[in-house]
């Protein structure tokens, strides 16, 4: 075995990525972020002006869990602006998906397409059994740092919640 190389697992040759993948944390500089939304415009995070990000990962589009999740953050968005805050949603779905998903909810916000989950794997959000995408919410201050990490597949509510409570906290002097 070479040092620093993962072991072969479950049978397999090359180890597999969901389980060497390693996620940020609170204290972690954010990858950059660069991706296009569901209308096609690159939506960049060098460009935020110092603004704070709600960045939230979910499985899929038009899901009754991650419709719950966009709508209760589509209900809190003026709120999460004036707490100086821009909210993403990040999914491996195509734009026409994206623009049907948020025409369909009335999302005012990005949904960024993560072509082959790119965006997904730089910040190591996890899958349940190497299948299912994972639902985990990143707070990043306006330098760039990761604030907070909410992984909850379950609750998708939780995460406009939690965002929000980290969003206090980041104002407290």
């Amino acid at each position: 075995m070479i040092p620093g190389r993962a072991r072969p697992c479950l049978g397999f040759r090359q180890p597999l990525p969901f389980v060497l993948a390693a996620a940020l944390s609170s204290g972690d500089r954010a990858p950059l972020i660069a991706l296009a939304d569901q209308h096609g415009t690159e939506q960049r995070s060098d460009q935020l002006g110092g603004k704070a990000l709600v960045l939230f990962f979910y499985p899929k589009d038009d899901t009754p869990g991650c419709t719950m999740e966009a709508c209760a953050f589509r209900d809190s968005y003026s709120d999460l602006q004036a707490m100086g805050a821009e909210v993403w949603g990040v999914s491996g779905d195509n734009a026409a998906s994206h623009q049907r998903f948020a025409q369909r909810h009335n999302l005012p916000y990005p949904l960024l397409v993560d072509k082959g989950n790119q965006l997904r794997k730089a910040f190591g959000v996890p899958s349940v059994l190497g299948l299912l995408p994972g639902r985990v919410t990143y707070v990043i201050d306006g330098e760039g740092v990761i604030r907070h990490v909410f992984n909850n597949l379950l609750d998708g509510p939780a995460h406009r919640r939690e965002a929000i409570e980290a969003l206090k906290a980041l104002r407290q002097p």
